[in-house]
């Protein structure tokens, strides 16, 4: 039977707000909270481990569901928890996955300090779309498990392979599976990215206003560039993801 919620008090309406809006209280819970119907359809179909369901008003039944609790709450307290405006929910929380970085792989997309969630998440779906398995955050990149990157990643981020790591650990794990690491630059050093076969590689993409670091440029063993017409703007990340992530798969 479904609990019904009355309360901003209830504990468990404070715990789902807490993992909307904090960061830390999400690493410290291993838990993430997501939103809406082909999310949570993505979460089963994917394995992912989910922690609890809450619906908006009337409870729904889907298979699958028959050992995850679920609770029920009126539009106004659904509202006050949700990250999403006049959202239909249902709300629902998953398991962050434990981190391997042990494990071999052929390839991996690295970010670099990769602020806005709607570039990480949309990034994450690129990878996954183009087959690239692995994703590799370094510096100050947005929290992939925040509500905003992780609807983004349309799925993804039940299905990617996830590592946070500094910048000379990545390194080191790029070389321990044989692959070049390679950086995305606007430099006079860099080469066509038409040039090069990233099949197998690890390829960085920086910042959206500045780029890759001096320290991550420093530990790469290549750079390259995505050519473009005379007096162009350079892209965004996330635009600058697709096409690098493209090349990979192509």
């Amino acid at each position: 039977m479904n609990q019904r919620l009355t309360s901003r008090k209830n504990p468990v309406i404070q715990r789902l707000r807490a993992l909307s809006a904090d960061g830390a209280f999400r690493r410290a819970e291993g838990e993430y909270l997501l939103d809406g119907h082909k999310l949570l359809r993505e979460a089963l179909d994917k394995g992912a481990a989910l922690r609890c369901v809450l619906w908006k008003e009337t409870a729904q039944d889907w298979p699958g569901l028959e050992d995850v609790p679920q609770y029920v709450a009126p539009a106004d307290l659904f509202d006050y928890v949700s990250p999403m405006k006049n959202s239909p929910g249902p709300l629902f929380t998953a398991v962050i996955p434990a981190e391997e970085p042990g494990l071999r792989f052929d390839q991996a997309i690295l970010l670099e300090n990769v602020q806005d969630p709607g570039n990480v998440g949309t990034l994450l779906r690129t990878a996954a779309a183009m087959g690239v398995k692995t994703v590799i955050l370094c510096g100050a990149c947005a929290d992939v498990y925040s509500p905003k990157a992780a609807r983004a990643t349309m799925g993804a981020v039940f299905s990617e392979r996830l590592l946070h790591l500094e910048p000379a650990a990545a390194r080191a794990l790029a070389k321990e599976n044989g692959l070049p690491l390679y950086g995305a630059a606007l430099s006079g050093r860099a080469a066509d990215i038409r040039t090069l076969d990233l099949k197998r590689a690890v390829v960085a993409i920086g910042s959206e206003g500045r780029g890759l670091s001096e320290e991550l440029l420093s530990l790469c063993d290549g750079e390259l560039i995505i050519p473009m017409a005379p007096g162009s703007e350079s892209l965004n990340a996330a635009l600058a993801g697709a096409i690098v992530l493209w090349e990979m798969a192509r």
